[in-house]
């Protein structure tokens, strides 16, 4: 791994901690470069040097300490030589404190070495692996840290080095926010040496929009399609910016089939569609079957998954379709294996989500009666620019425009026993079967499933909306806040639409700053690119080793097909995948058993033994 370069003895010195004196930095007028006055003494005399700090290295001799976590920590690091919006492109680094050796400096700052010896847990500073959250809801930027990040303590006190990136979001347009934190990974990689730290033990993890970028950086190491966007911010060029880790919950990806994907699985629960409406989600129903069949998935075992034509529903028949069947009536299975009766369902059903606070996470915790959640809108307030029929729902801080659907169960109070559960589930139709002796149940169909547990949240485009409205079309617009159409199967589909037809076509047609359409920037947000041979890029990046996805089997916001998909191609790869759906829950950090925190942290020590 490349070590410090193009920087002077003395200045080296002063990185490493070996003596400093006086700590005079100053910024030039773009924050990229920092001068410092280093006192060297040594047997014969002492000398006064100014030199200059690279931009490209931390400086030793302005850590912070937090004395109660025994943490030192830096913020406002910029981890790229022409930052385009400074405010978001720093970094924060949280270590173990006795993982260095600080002195102090005489205002409050230390002057730190690294002490190789010590360990905290399983882990010492040469060892200890570097956890990355991706705090991005709905694609959103992430405020770079500005102070201390109390939640750093979590995984310092485990032995892990705490890295608080700050990143652009979907206003910037993609691939923005995955550039920044490649761009951040690069420089703390750069770094090694300089900080505590396994460089080969990076992991990443996210909630939605954060879970899907935390998966891309899981996907996309090292990718050739991002080298023109890290060099126009000035990323470091000579190092990788792959991971060794990903920890996904719900993430919103494989976005080039997304919306296709929510109309094969969620389209059957939209009712009242006009004639027009309803063509156009039976097409892309269709388009998605297709999909499937040409991606080529495979089970464990090697079976080729694939879905035919039924009777009922579209596509609603085949190996694929079987699997999926599969998959929720395990997560069933799970939650009446490892639930303990009598069980409250409306105190149980709560999750744990990321915060949009800059890069915290933490329980949104118990709501008081009558209590909204944060962005959550009282009922018959619409947001601006959307006119749906229904309420919106939005518990997640993501700007995303959500319709609570009418229609579906409704699962609260108490129930004393298993079929008392499995009894609430049949309340309007009988779609589950209980075997009490084996305590396992099995159910009649997806599209019963989905009628009573998983509404569709979202309009016919869930995620390229006609109007553009959705965050996702923000995400691949060009820079300036206004969305974009993406979806060529859209387009294909709407190409003799009078209203739409021509938007969609020209939006594809669109190049961005570098010269790029939307479907190469598509193609660079798409983990599937990289992990299936029916893509281009099959093969073309150094994908993680390690994987842990989990999902809410209930939400709405994204088809079921996503994260399954995701995991299989990622087995299918080679991957080491950790894979569950979550019942009873939703768009959240869903576990099934135990919090999110400590079982990403329990994870990450699994994964490194």
């Amino acid at each position: 791994m490349k070590k410090i370069l193009g920087i002077t003895l003395s200045a080296a010195l002063l990185l490493t901690g070996c003596s400093t004196t006086d700590n005079n930095v100053e910024g030039d007028s773009d924050s990229k470069v920092t001068k410092g006055v280093e006192e060297t003494k040594n047997s014969e005399e002492t000398k006064n040097a100014e030199v200059n700090v690279a931009w490209d290295q931390i400086d030793a001799a302005k850590w912070n300490y937090n004395s109660e976590d025994n943490v030192y920590w830096q913020v406002g690091i910029f981890y790229c030589e022409n930052p385009v919006a400074e405010e978001y492109e720093t970094l924060g680094i949280f270590v173990p404190g006795d993982y260095m050796n600080g002195v102090e400096n005489g205002d409050g700052t230390y002057t730190c070495e690294m002490n190789v010896q010590a360990t905290v847990g399983d882990y010492a500073a040469e060892t200890a692996p570097l956890v990355i959250p991706v705090d991005t809801p709905g694609y959103s930027a992430m405020p770079a840290p500005t102070d201390y990040v109390s939640d750093a303590a979590k995984y310092t006190s485990q032995g892990f080095v705490y890295v608080n990136v700050g990143c652009r979001g979907r206003d910037a347009g993609a691939p923005a926010g995955v550039t920044d934190l490649k761009a951040a990974i690069r420089y703390i990689r750069h770094n090694e040496g300089n900080i505590p730290g396994n460089m080969e033990r990076i992991f990443s993890f996210g909630m939605s929009g954060g879970g899907a970028q935390s998966a891309l950086l899981g996907a996309t190491g090292d990718s050739q399609l991002y080298t023109p966007y890290l060099e126009a911010i000035g990323a470091v060029s000579d190092v990788s910016d792959a991971v060794a880790g990903s920890m996904c919950w719900c993430p919103i990806t494989n976005l080039d089939y997304a919306n296709e994907a929510y109309e094969w699985n969620l389209g059957v629960t939209r009712t009242d569609l006009e004639e027009e409406m309803q063509q156009l989600s039976n097409g892309m129903a269709e388009a998605f079957a297709s999909h499937i069949n040409e991606l080529g998935l495979t089970d464990k075992k090697g079976n080729v998954l694939s879905l035919t034509e039924s009777e009922e529903g579209i596509y609603q028949a085949g190996s694929y379709y079987d699997y999926l069947k599969s998959v929720i009536e395990q997560s069933l299975n799970n939650f009446l294996r490892d639930t303990s009766f009598p069980y409250d369902a409306q105190s149980s059903s709560k999750g744990f989500g990321m915060r949009g606070n800059g890069g915290g996470r933490g329980n949104r915790g118990e709501l008081a009666d009558g209590e909204l959640p944060d962005g959550k809108l009282p009922k018959g307030e619409l947001p601006d620019g959307k006119l749906p029929d229904g309420d919106i729902k939005n518990e997640y801080k993501d700007d995303i425009n959500r319709i609570t659907t009418t229609g579906g169960i409704t699962l609260s109070g108490t129930y004393e026993t298993p079929q008392d559960y499995i009894d609430g589930l049949n309340a309007e139709t009988n779609w589950v079967t209980y075997n009490s002796e084996t305590n396992t149940a099995t159910i009649t169909s997806i599209a019963d499933f989905v009628k009573a547990l998983k509404i569709a949240s979202k309009n016919v485009g869930a995620f390229d909306d006609l109007d553009r409205t959705q965050g996702e079309n923000t995400l691949f617009g060009y820079g300036d806040g206004s969305g974009a159409h993406f979806d060529s199967v859209m387009a294909e589909l709407l190409k003799d639409n009078t209203e739409y037809g021509e938007t969609y076509a020209s939006d594809l047609k669109k190049k961005d700053s570098l010269g790029n359409t939307v479907d190469y920037r598509l193609n660079m947000y798409n983990p599937m690119y990289y992990l299936e041979d029916y893509y281009e890029g099959y093969q073309s990046a150094n994908v993680a080793n390690y994987w842990r996805i989990r999902t809410g089997i209930n939400q709405g916001d994204t088809a079921l097909t996503t994260e399954v998909n995701l995991a299989l191609a990622l087995e299918n790869y080679g991957a080491d995948v950790d894979f569950e759906t979550v019942w009873g829950q939703g768009h959240v950090e869903a576990e099934h058993t135990g919090d999110s925190t400590s079982n990403f942290i329990a994870w990450v020590k699994e994964c490194l033994k």
